[in-house]
């Protein structure tokens, strides 16, 4: 067998001992390689990323909580996107097989605690569960799981978004346009952009991250420009009890906007502004839908007019 081949068998052995979880195994396969070749870019690549994540991992000896354990374990994925943005050169074999190691070593400290069911309920067990079996692809699970979270906690940002992430990887667009657009209604701060997988809102933010949108603020005009642009189409109607809480809500930050006789703008209220304009979109759908009358579609429309005539403009197209 030449050198080469070899190479490539050891690199699919350290593949295959990370999705089985064994990391140190990887290690080993790893490094036979890079004896073999010292240059060759997936090699390197890979021990990098193993590397990064067994000395992450050996703080889990001083977690005795298995769901401090499984939560420590999570907490570390986003940095370690970080780590891959700056390493460059992304193989994704590589990082599929990470993340399976991950997602599943994370998993097996949560399943410890769901035991017999005692813990069914709690719907921040039921996230995390959920959240494993997403990121290990088990698509199926991690939808029974986030949909009990999602019973418990209907206004949290972070479970709707899994929700309607897990919906969109398993084709169903509708469900996954559905919920996002309540996650980023509910709680946009809540709702983690380095966590979500798939094609819907990564293209999405990156769109909406090319008109200059960064950070916290990113979130917040993402369920705009998602309605402008038909991402986020589809919509259901409000309940009395909502509308109420729409309206009050509307009031609320108009009443921020106006503050010390401030002009409104979007570097006035980087948040405010497109929470404002995105309450307005969905008292707009329930005019329109209910055929109120005009006039109150009208009064709605000149207000986006004033907050953001660019917007207002797109939106009327």
């Amino acid at each position: 067998m030449d050198t080469g081949a070899q190479i490539r068998e050891l690199i699919e052995k350290a593949y295959a001992e990370l999705d089985s979880s064994g990391a140190s195994g990887a290690l080993l396969a790893l490094e036979e390689a890079l004896r073999l070749d010292f240059e060759d870019a997936e090699v390197v690549y890979a021990l990098k990323c193993v590397n990064w994540w067994l000395e992450k991992t050996r703080e889990l000896e001083f977690i005795r909580d298995p769901y401090d354990r499984g939560g420590y374990i999570l907490s570390q994925w986003n940095a370690f996107c970080v780590f891959l943005r700056r390493i460059g050169g992304g193989f994704d074999r590589c990082v599929f097989a990470v993340r399976r190691y991950v997602f599943s070593t994370a998993l097996r400290a949560f399943q410890d605690i769901l035991g017999s069911g005692a813990n069914e309920h709690d719907p921040g067990l039921l996230l995390q569960v959920g959240r494993c079996y997403k990121g290990i692809g088990n698509y199926e699970q991690a939808l029974k799981y986030l949909e009990q979270a999602a019973r418990f906690r209907r206004e949290d940002g972070e479970t709707l978004a899994h929700l309607a992430d897990v919906n969109a990887l398993l084709g169903d667009a509708r469900a996954a346009k559905a919920l996002f657009r309540e996650a980023f209604f509910a709680d946009p701060p809540g709702v983690d952009l380095c966590a979500l997988e798939s094609e819907m809102i990564l293209v999405l933010a990156s769109k909406v991250r090319e008109l200059g949108y960064a950070g916290p603020e990113l979130l917040e005009w993402i369920p705009i420009y998602g309605a402008l642009w038909g991402v986020f189409s589809v919509r259901r109607e409000l309940k009395q009890a909502e509308l109420g809480r729409l309206k009050q809500s509307i009031f609320v930050l108009e009443n921020e906007l106006r503050g010390g006789g401030r002009a409104t703008g979007r570097q006035e209220a980087p948040a405010a502004l497109p929470r404002l304009i995105n309450r307005y979109f969905w008292l707009l759908d329930h005019y329109i839908n209910k055929a109120e009358n005009p006039g109150l579609i009208e009064e709605t429309m000149l207000k986006i007019k004033v907050l953001d005539p660019e917007i207002y403009e797109q939106y009327r197209r």
